[in-house]
């Protein structure tokens, strides 16, 4: 669940004799050199160099050539801690979250050829695929931290919340990487919307309660009685069902 890079890519043209802002351009030189000669085969100095800027700008917006793949997700995630930090004390959790994925959707839908073009990458080097794997690691981390605050006190409530962040990370991938195959086309927020339906009809307000472990399910005895028969034969009928191991 990382952000799709912003300014870089866009759909739209820039304006003739407008330079980008250099982290902008950055990014551009960068995939402009990936899409051509391949990832491994792109140094900084390349990127640089076709950037028009020194080094030491790179590393200013940028820590590694990794980095330059997922531009944004720094600032997504700190936009995802905000909206779960502002959030009410009658919000729902499983809601919340669910709501906080869809930031990340957002990013990705606000430049659907960008966002392809990073998936293609992502799943031809090994490297980026573990980088992505951690920042996945990282939003997954946030919502577990904000429902095992919302879930204190409840019996296993660490437990519930890591395993809601993991199903909402889990389902949030999956449809969004069915939207990333099909090159962006189609209506991404209803794919996602789809799957996170899953989670809340599992884990939201309204789905079966989650038992403690070791705490046994309440007996169930169903009768079948004649109609008419007397009260009498009713009760015993029910005392030797409940007698029963």
């Amino acid at each position: 669940m990382s952000s799709s890079g912003a300014a870089t890519g866009r759909d739209e043209k820039a304006r003739p004799g407008v330079r980008p802002p250099m982290r902008d351009a950055l990014v551009a030189a960068a995939f402009q050199l990936f899409l051509e000669r391949g990832y491994e085969q792109t140094t900084v100095d390349d990127i640089v160099a076709l950037a028009g800027v020194g080094r030491r700008s790179f590393f200013r917006y940028f820590p590694s050539k990794e980095d330059v793949v997922f531009p944004d997700h720094e600032r997504c995630l700190a936009d995802m801690t905000t909206y779960l930090a502002d959030s009410a004390d009658d919000d729902e959790p499983v809601r919340r979250v669910c709501d906080a994925a869809r930031l990340v959707l957002r990013m990705y839908a606000e430049n659907p050829t960008f966002s392809v073009q990073r998936y293609r990458l992502t799943k031809k080097v090994p490297g980026l695929r573990a980088y992505e794997l951690s920042v996945v690691w990282r939003y997954e981390r946030a919502l577990a931290e904000y429902l095992r605050e919302r879930f204190a006190g409840r019996p296993d409530g660490t437990l519930q919340a890591d395993v809601i962040a993991a199903a909402v990370v889990a389902a949030h991938n999956n449809a969004l990487r069915s939207w990333l195959r099909s090159d962006g086309q189609g209506d991404a927020s209803a794919t996602v919307d789809h799957a996170l339906g899953y989670v809340q009809s599992a884990f939201g307000v309204g789905a079966a309660p989650l038992r403690p472990v070791g705490e046994q399910p309440e007996d169930v005895v169903v009768v079948v009685s004649r109609r008419g028969a007397p009260l009498w034969r009713v009760v015993r009928e029910i005392e030797t069902a409940l007698d029963r191991d």
